[in-house]
């Protein structure tokens, strides 16, 4: 019986060594390989960011070349002494260090991140078994914060973050190379030695966006000093060319520095609200309710009517904010200088029957598909940015018993959310003559072999209007201008040889558990400046601004004139 157990046991071990010399031999052997080679990849160069200024490009985000240390547990000898002068040099706990080194089940630990080539320098000096260094691009700011949440960040592990670094995280990062190394007596990759490359990375794509430099510096001083003196809680605001979607600045308030993105307490900082951020963007929407309306021919431009104050839609008073003079003859141009609510209710009423004073199918449906269809409310628009938001836009649902409302309040942009860049691009479609162009960052991109792509202007929809409604909109909205102007608004006084309009909005903030606070207020402004033309469309975002007076007045229209005046006043409007 022993016998027979001791051959049983024999044929184990035989049938062991057989499986791991034979069936196993490659596994095995390339485990064994690892003693004396590994694979690392080799990161690659991250494309700068570059933008205009002036007739030049500048790079606005750059790479610094920083190391990232690293062990392999298995070949450490003296991981308390190694722990302790490893912190003598780069700094932080010895104890810390000491753990990582004392890690079991793994023959890669990273110790620390970011050290100087002097700090990479003095540890590589030690020739410790088993620890080594590696170097890394990190991204350096030359500007700062300028344009932080329009550019994102890179985070530790190399992935773009917000922005466009999130957005093109995969054009800037390139391809990363690999390299098998045969490593010293230390255990540490023999990197320098070419025969060790494998295959080497391929450096990301340089980007030079639309921005430009002078404009985003001006508008972010003028935000952050409009955000103080209306101790508000927000502030967005964008300035883009309307005939080919090129974005020439955007920026918000608060801020932060990406360079120093790992202290930033509220993660809020880091979203671009100007596309992220859909808000009822109040009476600047009746600048879209007028172009439909005009475009379908159910009102035309000189049009009077007589406007009762009020509207009882579905059991509900629809009112003005500001109402001058009370049930009275208004037209289409006291409507957008007055801003009625009334006004925006009875031009749904005339797309639904012209000439009537009722709500219909008809209306709803014709004007929720301007808002879907023609002004790609609703949707993304395709931005270089990470995590844009597509708003909402309810649904024209005929079976419901409050549809009548739920749409009037949209023509007077409420219960409607849009982004900022919604609005601004909805607008220029109707200023250019009626083509929708995506939006853009991207001026061009620089290949590593030095192919330079031009952008081409991307048209996501045509005929949004007919050609003449833009010329149409444009006089009304610079009689609003005029009509504050006559009102004491002084700083809406401009050059009579520029063309200047806008639209103000006064949105009311819905409560989280329904219906809108009665005092609290989002002030919103949308405009344009140009010579012939409009040239720039400019668009304000002031969340819950503390103002004596009517937000969209108070809280968005001064910075609208301050941008618009120093678009002028540089020499940067020319046609």
């Amino acid at each position: 019986m022993l016998y027979l157990a001791l051959m049983a046991v024999m044929a184990v071990f035989a049938l062991r060594l057989f499986y791991v010399q034979i069936i196993r031999y490659g596994y095995y052997h390339a485990q064994a390989l690892s003693d004396q080679q590994k694979e690392y990849e080799i990161p690659a160069t991250r494309g700068i960011i570059e933008a205009h200024l002036g007739n030049s490009i500048v790079p606005i985000v750059l790479n610094q070349e920083l190391y990232t240390l690293y062990a392999d547990p298995t070949l450490i000898k003296d991981p308390a002494q190694d722990a302790s002068n490893i912190a003598k040099v780069i700094g932080g706990s010895a104890n810390t260090y000491k753990q990582l080194l004392l890690t079991k089940g793994t023959r890669y630990v990273i110790l620390a991140r970011q050290l100087t080539k002097s700090q990479s320098s003095q540890i590589l000096g030690f020739k410790y078994p088993g620890i080594g260094t590696q170097g890394q691009d990190y991204r350096t700011y030359p500007d700062g914060s300028l344009a932080s949440q329009t550019l994102g960040f890179v985070n530790a592990s190399g992935q773009g973050e917000y922005g466009l670094e999130q957005a093109l995280n995969t054009e800037l990062s390139g391809t990363p190379g690999k390299l098998k190394a045969i490593t010293d007596a230390n255990g540490v990759p023999l990197a320098a030695v070419p025969g060790n490359i494998d295959r080497a990375p391929i450096p990301g794509d340089n980007i030079v966006t639309t921005l430009n430099m002078g404009i985003q510096a001006q508008m972010e001083q003028i935000l952050q000093a409009e955000y103080k003196k209306t101790n508000s809680q927000g502030l967005s605001a964008i300035i883009m060319n309307p005939d080919n979607g090129q974005i020439d600045a955007m920026a918000n308030y608060p801020t932060y520095n990406p360079a120093n993105y790992s202290a930033v307490t509220n993660p809020m900082l880091f979203q671009n609200a100007a596309v992220d951020d859909p808000i009822e963007p109040g009476s600047t929407m009746k600048t879209l309710t007028t172009s439909a309306a005009l475009n379908m021919g159910a009102i035309q431009p000189n049009e009077s009517f007589y406007d009762p104050a009020h509207w009882v839609i579905d059991g509900f008073n629809i009112t003005d904010i500001k109402q001058d003079g009370g049930a009275r003859v208004q037209n289409i141009a006291s409507i957008l200088a007055l801003s009625l609510n009334t006004g925006a209710t009875w031009m749904l009423m005339q797309m639904s029957n012209p000439g009537g004073t009722t709500i219909n199918g008809k209306g709803i449906t014709a004007w929720h598909n301007y808002m879907v269809n023609h002004f790609r409310l609703g949707q993304l628009t395709g931005i270089q940015q990470g995590y844009e938001s597509p708003g909402y836009v309810p649904p024209a649902n005929l079976a419901d018993p409050s549809i009548d409302l739920r749409y009037a309040n949209t023509a007077f942009g409420q219960g409607v959310q849009i982004t900022a860049l919604q609005l601004a691009t909805a607008l220029s479609s109707v200023l250019n003559g009626g083509t929708y162009y995506q939006p853009t960052l991207v001026d061009e991109t620089i290949k590593p072999d030095g192919t330079v792509v031009k952008f081409q202007p991307k048209v996501l929809e045509r005929n949004v209007v007919k050609p003449n409604i833009g010329q149409e909109l444009i006089p009304l909205m610079q009689n609003v201008v005029l009509a504050y102007l006559h009102g004491g608004f002084y700083f809406m006084n401009f050059p009579s040889n520029y063309l200047v309009g806008g639209k103000t909005g006064t949105a009311q903030v819905a409560r989280p558990t329904g219906g809108y606070y009665s005092n609290i207020f989002n002030g919103t402004y949308i405009g344009f400046v140009g010579q012939k033309t409009p040239q720039y469309v400019i668009i304000v975002y002031n969340i819950k601004p503390n103002v004596p007076g009517y937000a969209g007045s108070l809280g968005g229209q001064p910075v609208f004139a301050d941008l618009a005046h120093m678009l002028i006043n540089e020499g940067y409007v020319t046609h």
